[in-house]
């Protein structure tokens, strides 16, 4: 199945869904941004030796031991020895080259929606869940360069002028930069499971107002002070692009971001409301994503044409505020310092993430793009496929 033909771009708008279908569809904060450390290496558990040990066999593997087989090769033995449950597609650029591109089959699900058993190609479009956070942040810098939306230092409420009523100064004091880096202060529950009624995303879905919702949580800290994962903070990102550009969020996207890309096949989920999901609806196809990731990694350009402006990519490169797990965040994505293999040392990487293991890894120092796909929705274990990727495959020879 490769999901919607190409050109599709709003997704399906649902009837207002049951309890069961959006407990589904919402992105698992907590087990997505699991990285273990605050240099993203893989944390040490005994339950995993066995796992780790088939991989440090991989990667010994061919030429007497002295010369890993190529990386397209690592990652199929791999998934033959069972060490990737799960991984639908992995794809890796370096210096514009396109170095491994393998593509799998197992069970998906579009927005907590069941496909069945799919079979992946490079066509094939996939759920990024709450990769969307980022690529809505790169879709600020787009209008935020084109003169369409408050700068960051504007006051959010501005943008929710007929809920003025619930406004406090605390509510006045909230910044377009404090959404982008999740520090509205605002209670917001994320860590406990998709299936509990007391997961904040979940709640947002299931409200008759999505924006009353959200801004009559109460204030647990300051805005600005502490980063506390929120995907209302992301919904309401996208209402400002949408506000400003008089444009639906997907429509702009088409517009400003993938077709300069020369990307035509996406799909974007709605809720029951029918607004665009800008923290989890977004699909694409690996090398689509790639594409985008290689925009980035060239500082907003993509075959000679500027796509982002240059001071929103450098700005992703600095932490702007520092998440609950130790590790940099700067307008929606995350940056780490991935551990090398051979040459020792670290490289810094910026990295967009989502439920189920999706991940968009950038790393400058080494040229390098990588996807990574996976069906592993709310599972606890979901960070372990693309750390392993990552970290055992990817970069243990560079």
């Amino acid at each position: 199945m490769t999901g919607p033909a190409k050109g599709a771009h709003s997704g399906r708008r649902t009837a207002r869904p049951t309890r069961r279908r959006v407990l589904a569809a919402a992105p698992q904060a907590a087990a997505v941004i699991g990285l273990g450390s605050a240099a993203g290496a893989l944390p040490p558990d005994p339950a995993r030796a066995a796992d780790e040990g088939k991989v440090e066999d991989l990667k010994n593997a061919g030429d007497g031991g002295n010369a890993m087989p190529p990386l397209a090769t690592r990652i199929d033995l791999a998934v033959q020895a069972g060490v990737l449950p799960g991984l639908h597609a992995v794809h890796v650029e370096q210096g514009g080259e396109v170095v491994a591109a393998r593509y799998f089959t197992g069970e998906d699900s579009e927005w907590g929606i069941d496909l069945g058993t799919v079979t992946f190609g490079p066509d094939t479009l996939h759920d990024l869940r709450s990769i969307t956070k980022s690529i809505t942040s790169l879709l600020y810098g787009i209008a935020l360069e084109r003169g369409e939306v408050p700068p960051l230092d504007a006051p959010l409420m501005d943008a929710f002028p007929s809920y003025a009523h619930l406004s406090t100064a605390a509510h006045q004091s909230m910044r377009i930069s404090h959404a982008l880096n999740m520090s509205l202060g605002l209670e917001w529950n994320e860590d406990v499971p998709y299936n509990h009624p007391d997961n904040s995303e979940i709640a947002m879905e299931m409200a008759d107002d999505r924006w009353q919702f959200i801004l009559t949580r109460p204030f647990v800290a300051l805005p600005g002070e502490v980063w506390r994962y929120n995907g209302g903070a992301t919904a309401m990102i996208g209402h400002v692009i949408e506000r400003g550009t008089g444009i639906d969020l997907a429509d702009y996207a088409r517009e400003r971001l993938l077709a300069p890309l020369g990307i035509d096949s996406f799909s974007w989920s709605r809720g029951w409301d029918g607004v665009a999901a800008a923290a989890s609806g977004m699909r694409l196809t690996a090398p689509g994503l790639a594409r985008i990731g290689r925009m980035v990694l060239d500082g907003g350009v993509f075959e000679g044409r500027r796509i982002v402006p240059a001071f929103w990519i450098e700005a992703l490169r600095t932490a702007e505020i520092t998440t609950s797990f130790g590790i940099g965040y700067s307008r929606s994505w995350y940056i780490t310092e991935q551990p090398l293999g051979r040459s020792g040392g670290t490289a810094t990487t910026l990295s967009a993430m989502g439920n189920g293991g999706q991940r968009l890894f950038v790393i400058p120092s080494l040229n390098l793009v990588g996807v990574i796909y996976c069906g592993k929705y709310n599972e606890p274990d979901q960070w372990l496929n693309p750390m392993i990727v990552l970290q055992r495959l990817i970069l243990a020879d560079l």
